[in-house]
């Protein structure tokens, strides 16, 4: 099983129809996808990337599978979340690194994806989950998964339980998942 496919197993627990979702970081449109046939008609999806690229590729995705009407797709860094949603999440999908088949040179950093994580966890409803797939391979990969770790090391057990998974006989900087439930 992939990395990602673990998360969407993750999601899946707390995303219901007529939920609210965000992928953070829509890139191919594959998250933003998957959040949008689980929240149903009723549902919504806000999906983040700094990229016109993104955004084109994420749009005709959704056309194709007639899904666009349930997503609001927004050109703006996703530590700007909270400026975009205004209501509860079930779920919160990151994606990190670069957009495949696009610029590597144009990648996440620990100071936005940290920021982000935070707006995050304010409009996360009790029972969500925030799912953060990170890839240390990267330049500035592993700085950033550390940020997110000694982060997450912080947060109350009280009000949210973080797993790390990780493979451990993968070569070359495998992905790594990171996920925050609310209790």
């Amino acid at each position: 099983m992939k990395i990602t496919e673990m998360a969407h197993l993750y999601v899946k627990t707390a995303l219901r129809e007529g939920g609210v979702a965000v992928d953070a970081t829509a890139g191919n449109g594959h998250d933003t996808l998957f959040l949008a046939r689980l929240a149903g008609p009723g549902g919504r999806v806000y999906a983040f990337d700094i990229q016109e690229e993104a955004l084109q590729r994420t749009s005709a995705l959704l056309q194709q599978e007639n899904l666009l009407d349930r997503v609001k797709l927004i050109k703006a860094g996703h530590e700007q979340m909270s400026a975009y949603v205004n209501e509860a999440v079930s779920a919160v999908m990151f994606n990190l690194g670069y957009l495949p088949g696009g610029d590597h040179r144009i990648v996440t950093g620990k100071g936005t994806t940290l920021a982000a994580l935070k707006e995050a966890l304010t409009l996360l409803q009790n029972g969500g989950v925030i799912t953060v797939v990170a890839y240390p391979g990267h330049p500035g990969g592993k700085e950033e998964q550390e940020a997110l770790l000694d982060y997450c090391k912080t947060l109350n057990s009280r009000e949210y339980r973080v797993a790390y998974t990780f493979y451990l006989n993968q070569a070359h900087h495998p992905p790594v998942l990171i996920t925050v439930h609310k209790l």
